[in-house]
């Protein structure tokens, strides 16, 4: 009886002690979404350990969990079709109460493609003109404009689901009435430009905000400027 009740005690002591060992591994959790939808994405998910990458490992979906061994920093690459790829350094010293690293990524599209957003996965995404000029109070649109005004033409024909919605923007100062006035019918200018270039009305909307929403409320030239523009917002691609 004796000898059994030893044998259970040592059992349970190199139970307990692989209990706590195991009780103390961190671990690497994560999900991973399209930045612009908040939509899961399926990614190739690579880690290594820092410095020298003695332990590595693959993983394919949505979501990760790894353990992150002896205390040593991970790299953490994702990759994911029509995405840039991301990299992160996970440090266990950044662990939670539940020796968890949570690390929860928003993969965006190519910087190639930023800037006429070409992929499915760009539907909410919203785009400034920058270099679309107006004359002064009014919405005629100034020739040196339709360069970036035909880029957007382009960007259509390549996605032919693709819907847009043009939203004007004043700055505040003024009278709200003949801002709003001034927003709706500068968007409407641009609105029949890409229809006259070839673009089906249907895919256009428009929406004016006047100075509703400004960028910034510094009374400044600078803040000023910057709040005066029209964005496009895909709505369907």
């Amino acid at each position: 009886m004796r000898k059994v009740l030893i044998v259970l005690m040592v059992s349970w002591v190199v139970a307990a002690a692989a209990f706590a060992q195991a009780d103390t591994t961190i671990y690497a959790v994560g999900k991973i979404v399209s930045a612009v939808t908040k939509e899961p994405v399926t990614a190739k998910i690579t880690y290594q350990s820092l410095p020298y990458g003695s332990k590595v490992g693959l993983l394919q979906g949505s979501t990760f969990s790894f353990p992150l061994y002896d205390n040593e920093k991970y790299e953490l690459t994702v990759e994911a079709s029509g995405f840039a790829r991301a990299r992160y350094m996970i440090d266990p010293a950044e662990a939670n109460a539940d020796r968890k690293v949570v690390r929860d990524i928003e993969l965006t599209i190519p910087q190639s493609a930023m800037g006429h957003a070409e992929t499915v996965h760009t539907v909410g995404k919203v785009m400034r003109l920058d270099n679309l000029i107006f004359e002064v109070g009014k919405s005629k649109i100034d020739p040196t404009s339709y360069s970036e005004l035909d880029e957007v033409v382009q960007m259509m024909r390549n996605n032919p689901k693709m819907v847009i919605q043009l939203e004007g923007h004043t700055d505040v100062r003024g009278d709200p009435r003949k801002n709003m006035e001034l927003s709706q019918q500068r968007v409407t200018a641009v609105r029949d430009y890409l229809i006259k270039k070839g673009v089906h009305k249907g895919k256009v909307r428009t929406k004016a905000f006047g100075g509703t929403q400004p960028i910034s409320r510094e009374n400044t030239e600078e803040a000023h400027k910057l709040n005066r523009r029209v964005e496009v917002r895909i709505l369907e691609n």
